[in-house]
């Protein structure tokens, strides 16, 4: 398919008595410090950036500024991290990742009570019952410090989903805009994006696939598989491009997104099948052309509206593309050309004439100089192409 006061530490939004350390519902920080700690000893600053793959720096910056940190640091020590610190720096990195401001990540990662000594391992999680909420109160937490949080309404994150937090403007109480996502001290401009867009920029700057993909079927589930492609992934695509254009680095951070889109939009058209009668749509990228992924979401979004495809992935060659079409007898062919250097109109002179004939589109921004001949019909956006070829092959 561009010198503030630092905010004073965010108070503590525990349940009453988990400040003093009385036990609450049976569990207290000190109870899970005091177990953890005979069997663990406590970590380094670098030692749990390592482990949450973020900078020293951050861990400092998340102490100073909301008052997540190592517990009884005396001033002139080194920072030591216990398990019930790491527990809550890891609830506040999934809050991050699932598109809350860092104010609001500190806010969810001090307010939830932390897993029992003898809790279930990892991977089943067992909710914990907050009972009546204060305002502002976070929701119930899982007892796994790396799940996230379970949940009695309906609709809302499946057991074990961090929350997603807050709106999407930056409010009075977040430190940083809402238009920037750091990780690590890594950069990715998302301005005017919503908050699942912010999500997913920050679990693909960690590197975090299973979130990517995760945030993308909520999306989808949410908003529908086009609004999710224009609101949340073309705009974070368009920030990782943009971040490489001025640093050189991110190309692994494309990539990342990118296959996660390919999976997720690709089990959506196998869950959605189509009654083969119809004569097809060939999506094909244009020979040279490596790139074709809005080709793999416009194939989704068809197929969804019962519209059979026939995607032949990026970069086919001409004899290739010319048998693809004799063979399938295709009602429309889509060409995709993103780069102006595989635009050639050649090739679309080339193709063969079929009885009954077949309707040409070229799409992608590659074509955008290019003169095409009469019979070709350009598409600019998901949602044009997605109404001409439905009503091409439908109607």
């Amino acid at each position: 398919m561009h010198p503030e006061p630092s905010p004073a530490p965010v108070p503590s939004l525990r349940p009453s008595g988990a400040t003093s350390g009385k036990p609450v519902d049976g569990v207290s920080d000190s109870d899970v410090d005091g177990a953890e700690d005979r069997v663990a000893p406590r970590l380094t600053v670098a030692a749990v950036a390592r482990r949450l793959g973020v900078a020293p720096a951050t861990l400092r910056t998340w102490d100073r500024r909301y008052g997540i940190g190592p517990s009884d640091h005396a001033p002139g020590q080194h920072r030591r991290y216990s398990a019930a610190d790491v527990a809550r720096l890891e609830l506040m990195q999934h809050a991050l990742v699932r598109g809350a401001s860092p104010a609001e990540a500190a806010r969810y990662a001090t307010s939830a009570r932390l897993p029992r000594p003898d809790a279930a391992p990892p991977g089943r999680p067992q909710v914990v019952s907050v009972g009546p909420a204060a305002s502002g109160a976070a929701p119930p937490v899982a007892r796994d410090p790396r799940q996230a949080v379970g949940t009695d309404r309906p609709g809302d994150a499946e057991a074990g989903d961090p929350p997603l937090l807050g709106g999407d403007a930056a409010g009075p109480d977040t430190s940083e805009p809402a238009s920037r996502v750091r990780v690590g001290g890594r950069v990715l401009r998302l301005p005017g994006s919503g908050r699942r867009a912010r999500g997913v920029g920050r679990a693909a700057l960690a590197m975090d696939a299973a979130a990517v993909r995760r945030l993308l079927i909520e999306g989808i589930a949410t908003d529908g598989l086009s609004a999710t492609w224009e609101e949340v992934i073309a705009p974070v695509l368009t920030a990782v491009a943009d971040r490489w254009e001025s640093t050189g680095v991110g190309v692994e951070i494309e990539h990342l997104v990118s296959e996660a889109v390919i999976g997720v939009y690709s089990a959506h058209v196998l869950a959605s099948p189509v009654a083969e009668p119809i004569r097809p749509v060939v999506l094909a990228g244009m020979p040279q052309e490596m790139h074709n992924l809005p080709l793999t979401v416009l194939s989704a979004v068809l197929t969804e509206r019962g519209v059979p495809c026939r995607p032949l992935g990026p970069n086919l060659p001409l004899d290739a593309l010319a048998a693809a079409i004799r063979r399938s007898a295709p009602a429309a062919v889509v060409l995709w050309s993103q780069l102006p250097d595989s635009a050639d109109v050649e090739v679309i002179g080339s193709l063969p004439r079929t009885r009954p004939q077949f309707r040409l589109f070229a799409a992608g921004p590659g074509w955008e100089d290019t003169t095409l001949p009469r019979r070709v019909t350009r598409l600019t956006s998901l949602g044009e192409a997605t109404s001409v070829l439905s009503d091409a092959i439908l109607t």
